[in-house]
């Protein structure tokens, strides 16, 4: 099983998401599983409330999440590190120069291929939060296309 790693800065909204959506899109039966994990996370943190209810909506359960820092342990796992800004691209570059081929932003995946960050919906009202899972959504397609056709 390969896995695939979100990246964010807390690990308590868009890659909890993103890990969330891609669970849901990919199937159990691709070979995938997903993890998240935050730059600057704390550890045990649960998912931020409006996160809960946006992947809820969407009959999507992130209750269970709890955040996570991001180690040596969890990249050295990863057969692909997707991030959610270009900042948080480069802070793991700096610590794991070694993982550069496997490092990419959500948003470089597709036809378009202009990396782009994911909107910070953090201390945001729940619409925002709507809007970001919306726009993680729509990345995770070109991921999921990518993966499934064997070009991540």
């Amino acid at each position: 099983m390969k896995t695939v790693l979100f990246v964010c800065t807390g690990n308590t909204c868009r890659s909890p998401m993103a890990e969330a959506l891609f669970r849901h899109r990919i199937g159990e039966d691709a070979g995938w599983d997903a993890a998240s994990a935050g730059i600057y996370a704390g550890a045990g943190s649960a998912a931020s409330a409006h996160a809960v209810e946006a992947l809820r909506e969407l009959e999507i359960d992130l209750c269970g999440h709890h955040s996570q820092p991001l180690s040596a342990e969890l990249v050295d796992a990863a057969e692909l590190i997707v991030t959610m800004t270009a900042a948080h691209r480069f802070h793991i570059l700096q610590d794991f120069p070694e993982v550069g081929n496997r490092v990419c932003l959500l948003k470089s995946f597709g036809t378009s291929n202009v990396p782009a960050d994911i909107s910070d919906p953090y201390g945001g009202s729940l619409d925002i939060y709507r809007k970001t899972r919306d726009e993680i959504d729509r990345a995770l397609s070109d991921l999921v296309l990518s993966i499934r056709t064997g070009n991540p």
